[in-house]
């Protein structure tokens, strides 16, 4: 599968399909079923990978963890006082983890590099781990994706939050989702052309 094409069925499967499931759900089933289908083309997602091509995907892991804690929170008892508020702290929760995740040696786009690369071709990732101790721009570069997924969902969390709590209704929710899926768009391309520029730097 070329990259472009390999990124658009990710991108469908982590972030448009969850967000139609949940949109089609939650009228009829409610907002606790709603959280539970967006989950499943995520999940289903992982399973072919894990069964097909024994191959994690971290970014779904990452996607589908979100959904999870929305649904902790949802069915916590301080979780009904913050059910509209429910995916925005989600959100700036991973947001945190990005960031204190630089505190490592490792940091969680590290993980998401590495699960890109097997996919793209088997055996790439264990070379991405050999040149990883020995290539300080490769260190450099995943550090800062790391930071600016970081900043960026963190950043989507406060105004999404301050949307949830100054406006209501549909129209509060519309502009929290526009937002929500915009960030996550945003951040999606600037991962890919920053990626293609680190490669072209790198071949010149």
């Amino acid at each position: 599968m070329i990259p472009s094409t390999r990124y658009a069925l990710a991108f469908a499967v982590n972030v448009a399909l969850p967000a139609l499931a949940y949109r089609l759900a939650l009228p009829h089933y409610g907002l606790l079923d709603a959280l539970i289908a967006s989950g499943l083309p995520v999940l289903a997602w992982m399973a072919i990978d894990l069964l097909r091509f024994r191959h994690f995907d971290a970014l779904s892991a990452l996607v589908l963890a979100s959904i999870v804690l929305s649904l902790a929170v949802l069915m916590s008892e301080p979780g009904r006082g913050l059910r509209e508020a429910r995916d925005p702290l989600v959100s700036g929760v991973i947001g945190v983890f990005f960031l204190l995740s630089l505190a490592s040696r490792r940091p969680l786009v590290f993980y998401l590099a590495r699960s890109t690369l097997a996919r793209e071709r088997s055996g790439q990732e264990i070379e991405f781990d050999r040149t990883w101790p020995v290539r300080p721009d490769l260190v450099r570069s995943v550090r800062l994706m790391t930071a600016v997924w970081g900043i960026g969902l963190v950043g989507e969390n406060v105004v999404r939050l301050w949307i949830t709590s100054d406006m209501s209704g549909h129209d509060a929710d519309r502009l929290s989702t526009l937002i929500r899926y915009g960030v996550y768009t945003g951040l999606t391309v600037w991962t890919i052309l920053y990626r293609r520029l680190y490669i072209k730097r790198r071949q010149s």
